[in-house]
């Protein structure tokens, strides 16, 4: 179960910069494409992210995680870049 949630934070991670960057880089110049990309990577960020916290709290108890590691946890799915700290330090 570990190595699916290494990866899911991974993935959710990744999901996250595709979707600032479709924002930030796409929108400007190209407001059409922009709107087509927008649903299949929120959605599949959106998944991801699910899938990141359900499998957070199904993780805490094997793992041992402090009332504080697990909020860090937690915290990282909010933060670009916040779940490849989770992966390398808690995984």
């Amino acid at each position: 179960m570990l190595k699916i949630f290494k990866i899911t934070a991974i993935l959710e991670g990744i999901s996250y910069l595709v979707l600032f960057s479709n924002m930030l880089f796409i929108k400007p110049n190209n407001f059409e494409l922009y709107h087509q990309l927008l649903y299949p990577i929120g959605m599949s960020h959106g998944i991801l992210f699910i899938a990141y916290i359900i499998l957070a709290f199904l993780l805490k108890t094997p793992q041992k995680w402090s009332v504080k590691d697990f909020g860090i946890i937690l915290l990282a799915s909010l933060i670009p870049f916040g779940t490849f700290y989770v992966e390398k330090k808690y995984c």
